[in-house]
């Protein structure tokens, strides 16, 4: 989950860069939908599929919590018609999807794991500052997509939550992951954890981003796994 997240969010922010200044320019922050299937062959038994959405650089696209409390509404909105009209919905469509990109397939025993933020906007500065940064270097070192940062929030079905700050940077043994579980498979439960309050950790801007997530994920976890099939 962690590789899937901090290699999305580097393929995000090398596509932003290539599209910067384009009519087909990206915005700041994307979507991630996380499912599982059964995989006896796996080490872990089951395979991992993420389904994903890019947005276009626009005004409504530049906020993520703003975005993100947008998207719930459209998620409820698809549920409530789909059960008006007694019909199935599901975010990977094939009517009214909500990806654009991914595992646009999944197999048949595929359930839902989770949803994701990825966001070129981090300690550094927000994306459009740092893209000038880049075309308009004010130093004599010439920096590039490959030297920025980013981060990832996660939300799991199992109510983990997961921060990734990916810094192509950072020192050796700093990964930039925090999670309210432990992700280690030999970790003792008698050790502290100091992140198993994540959600309401980091600054206000950045709880917020955990609520509107978690309003996101709460609707499709509902949806998708707690209510009875159609």
């Amino acid at each position: 989950m962690v590789y899937r997240c901090t290699r999305f969010n580097s393929g995000h922010i090398h596509a932003a860069d290539e599209r910067y200044g384009t009519r087909e320019a990206l915005g700041p922050h994307g979507v991630m939908l996380f499912f599982t299937s059964d995989a006896p062959t796996e080490p872990q038994g089951f395979r991992l599929h993420t389904a994903f959405r890019l947005f276009l650089a626009a005004p409504e696209s530049n906020d993520l919590r703003a975005l993100l409390a947008d998207l719930a509404g459209i998620v409820k909105g698809n549920i409530a018609h789909a059960k008006a009209l007694r019909r199935s919905w599901h975010p990977l469509g094939p009517e009214r999807s909500m990806v654009n990109g991914g595992d646009m397939t999944l197999p048949p025993d595929a359930t839902y794991a989770g949803a994701g933020v990825s966001t070129l906007d981090s300690d550094d500065g927000s994306w459009y500052q740092l893209a000038q940064t880049l075309r308009n270097p004010s130093g004599g070192y010439r920096r590039s997509a490959f030297d920025l940062k980013g981060r990832c929030y996660v939300l799991l079905t199992d109510d983990t939550a997961i921060q990734v700050d990916r810094d192509p940077h950072a020192r050796s043994g700093n990964s930039g992951v925090r999670s309210s579980r432990p992700l280690e498979p030999n970790w003792n439960p008698h050790w502290h954890n100091p992140h198993k309050n994540l959600t309401e950790q980091g600054d206000y801007a950045i709880r917020e981003v955990w609520r509107q997530l978690a309003s996101l994920h709460g609707a499709l976890k509902h949806h998708l796994c707690e209510e009875p099939a159609a």
